[in-house]
């Protein structure tokens, strides 16, 4: 039987407040490595080093190819054993990093082959440095053909924030176990939690469409 009880749902949104704000910074925190992190592991792909080539490309599937908890368990219980002790916040931040910027190295390496060859041509030509090339030509035409990439991976970060739970962060996920445990309520907590995930994702999936047109609107691409 549906046994739904307001006073209690509404007694304990503040806490599930809390842990929202919690969320978020991780998602933040972990999409902000996974943005930068992850065009740096593209072009290292790029490089005329093979072994370097090599070893980032192996590194990027070996990551692609592992669940996103053991690497969480990893960084916060295995690093320790070679003297990295890090909080379960920033072994959560970086654990989720790492995980998508796997993810968006090939996002970037897709918008970076997709630039025509006659953009390299005319950048080696005119005797623009590596740098400038990429900087002043590539990326910005290779950047509108990955947001819409970028984007999903960045709700996918979102969701995928209640793994942190199983080292203690104090997310969402966290809060709403905490409080079925102590009030031996489930109901109220998992749906509060299903509803403000659906209140974030949905707006956050329409926002990055609206960025996505606007970028392109701005680079003259439609």
């Amino acid at each position: 039987m549906f046994d739904w009880k307001w006073d209690f749902a509404f007694e304990i949104l503040p806490r599930l407040g809390w842990a929202t704000l919690n969320t978020l910074m991780a998602a933040g925190g972990g999409y902000a490595i996974a943005i930068v992190l992850g065009l740096v592991l593209a072009l290292a792909q790029r490089t005329p080093l093979r072994l370097l080539t090599f070893v980032v490309r192996e590194f990027v599937e070996f990551i692609r190819s592992t669940p996103l908890v053991l690497q969480i368990f990893f960084v916060f219980y295995v690093a320790p054993q070679f003297g990295i002790r890090l909080s379960p916040w920033t072994s959560g931040m970086i654990a989720i990093g790492l995980h998508y910027a796997a993810y968006l190295s090939e996002v970037y390496r897709g918008g970076i082959e997709s630039v025509p060859k006659g953009q390299w041509e005319a950048c080696r030509s005119l005797s623009m440095s590596t740098r400038d090339t990429y900087v002043r030509v590539i990326i910005p035409q290779a950047l509108p053909p990955a947001l819409a990439g970028m984007g999903n991976y960045l709700v996918g970060i979102f969701k995928d924030t209640p793994m942190l739970s199983v080292i203690g962060v104090a997310e969402l996920m966290h809060a709403a176990n905490a409080i079925g445990s102590e009030h031996y309520r489930f109901l109220e907590p998992y749906t509060l939690v299903g509803l403000i995930f659906l209140a974030i994702s949905l707006p956050s999936a329409a926002l990055i469409r609206v960025f996505e047109t606007w970028v392109r609107k701005k680079l003259g691409l439609s």
